[in-house]
């Protein structure tokens, strides 16, 4: 059984599209971010970033008690190695996925993250940084179109964890008002993802779905949202020793 410290976020979707495709066990554990749940002391002995998401797998191959694993591009390789699938086991197509999906946790994922945050929640008179990261977005997601356009998925012509650590952000792009559309490979390959069975069995879960007062979310965060996520509360949880 897997544990699976969550928020509807696409950090955390593309770890529970990684548990859908690979048939494993697991029990969501739900976060609200928004009132600083990540936070605890406790959540802190599992992931010591407070960030979510964050597996607990509670039968590891070492048989040394639950192993904790943070970080979502380490999670999606974990789960790779543990299941042997959308993982090659070496050689260039392994070598190609694991650049690929460095790429979206070093670059295509905060780069959106950054342009998200300043578009939905930074205050007014933030030109130049609004300015600095919708275009560096913008760039990337080029750099994903030319790809998508010589390769049916990411790594090659195989789905792989590079290709699951990409989808759910561009199924929530249009929090940047970026059109699919105007990506017309990155579109083919979307569609074609989302086509998949274990796609279709995520966004039909309740559990996974994202609460209502996540959805649209602009600005407006009281000042106690805005410590928890942003500010004084997020940044004392690291100092506390974990429970």
């Amino acid at each position: 059984m897997i544990d699976l410290h969550y928020s509807a976020t696409p950090n955390g979707q593309k770890v529970a599209l990684m548990l859908e495709e690979v048939g494993l066990p697991f029990r969501v554990l739900p976060y609200d971010i928004f009132e600083g749940d990540q936070l605890t002391a406790e959540f802190g002995r599992i992931n010591p970033n407070h960030k979510l998401p964050a597996i607990v797998d509670q039968a590891p191959e070492d048989d040394e008690g639950p192993l904790a694993v943070f970080e979502s591009g380490a999670i999606l390789q974990y789960l790779a190695e543990k299941t042997g699938r959308f993982l090659a086991a070496s050689g260039r197509a392994r070598s190609r996925t694991l650049q690929w999906l460095t790429w979206q946790v070093a670059g295509l994922g905060p780069m959106g993250g950054q342009a998200s945050h300043f578009l939905r929640y930074g205050p007014s008179g933030q030109d130049y940084a609004t300015e600095r990261y919708t275009k560096e977005l913008e760039r990337l997601l080029q750099v994903l179109e030319g790809r998508l356009r010589e390769s049916e998925y990411l790594a090659g012509p195989d789905y792989s964890v590079a290709d699951m650590a990409v989808w759910p952000g561009r199924a929530s792009s249009f929090v940047m008002g970026v059109q699919l559309e105007a990506y017309p490979a990155t579109h083919r390959w979307f569609e074609t993802v989302r086509a998949r069975p274990a796609v279709g069995r995520m966004l039909a879960r309740a559990d996974l779905a994202a609460p209502a007062k996540y959805i649209g979310r602009k600005q407006g965060l009281s000042a106690d949202e805005w410590s928890n996520m942003f500010g004084a509360r997020m940044l004392a949880a690291v100092r506390q020793p974990p429970a």
